[in-house]
């Protein structure tokens, strides 16, 4: 939210726009026209069924798949940003499917995430300049910090192919917090996890939020977290958007819940 100086409430501050997104796979339609707007701040959740298009919609976001339409971030298109330089820009994602350095420690995975941010040169790299070593002081504080605040200490040299899968998943999530993102992108951050590992990871969402001033666009199958969690829902069936609202409005669209269940509400 952003205050303009009048006397009414402050207005909303759009941060993503998404505008007629259509994804092709040769004759297959993945994405058909996908459009809304996530304002600064939000929790938005992605919902859909198995083959709805969310992941290949996180995959146009993140600038891994070429597809027609307009996707802005802060006002600015993201058509001809390379996907190196997404996380500079500061959109952060983690992935349904791990991808983590499993031989490297988390710290050392954490640390990953940083790079994005450095600002010395390969000379000065080279050279060993004292703007690199000030650079290193702080990405390690960075790191120290999340590392604590995900509850990673107690493994912190561990290589992370040797921790839980649960365990994993707050590496990777510490690790796209490194690049101190304004928009995280979660590409099921509840999968494999049990009740009780649901709900904390709900809690840390939201602390999440509050202390690094996120938007976070969420993709999960998990309803009950979606629903309790988001602001706003989109909800996506065969590449089309067919709902978007509030929690309570989302799930009283027909057609959401004969996406879901397969029959006429």
């Amino acid at each position: 939210m952003k205050y303009d100086g009048s006397s009414g409430p402050p207005r909303a501050v759009t941060l993503l726009q998404v505008q007629d997104v259509t994804l092709r796979f040769g004759g297959v339609i993945a994405l058909d026209g996908v459009s809304f707007n996530v304002e600064q701040g939000q929790i938005c959740g992605l919902i859909g069924p198995n083959g709805a298009g969310k992941t290949s919609l996180f995959n146009c976001l993140s600038r891994l798949y070429a597809c027609e339409g307009e996707i802005r971030f802060a006002d600015q298109s993201l058509a001809q940003l390379p996907r190196h330089r997404m996380a500079g820009v500061g959109i952060g994602r983690t992935f349904q499917n791990l991808a983590l350095f499993r031989s490297l420690t988390v710290r050392q995975n954490v640390l990953m995430g940083s790079h994005c941010r450095r600002r010395a040169g390969f000379l000065a790299h080279a050279l060993r300049l004292p703007a690199v070593a000030r650079e290193e002081r702080l990405e390690g504080q960075r790191a120290d910090e999340l590392i604590e605040l995900l509850a990673l200490g107690d493994v912190v040299h561990v290589p992370v192919a040797q921790l839980p899968f649960g365990t994993q998943k707050r590496v990777e999530l510490a690790r796209a917090l490194a690049a101190s993102p304004k928009l995280l992108l979660l590409d099921e951050p509840a999968c494999g996890l049990n009740h009780e590992e649901v709900e904390q990871l709900a809690s840390l969402i939201r602390r999440l939020r509050q202390r690094f001033a996120l938007t976070v666009l969420l993709v999960e199958h998990h309803m009950g977290l979606v629903m309790a969690l988001s602001d706003k829902i989109v909800a996506l069936n065969f590449g089309r958007k067919i709902a978007e609202g509030t929690p309570a409005e989302v799930r009283r669209q027909p057609e959401l819940i004969e996406a879901y269940l397969g029959t006429k509400a």
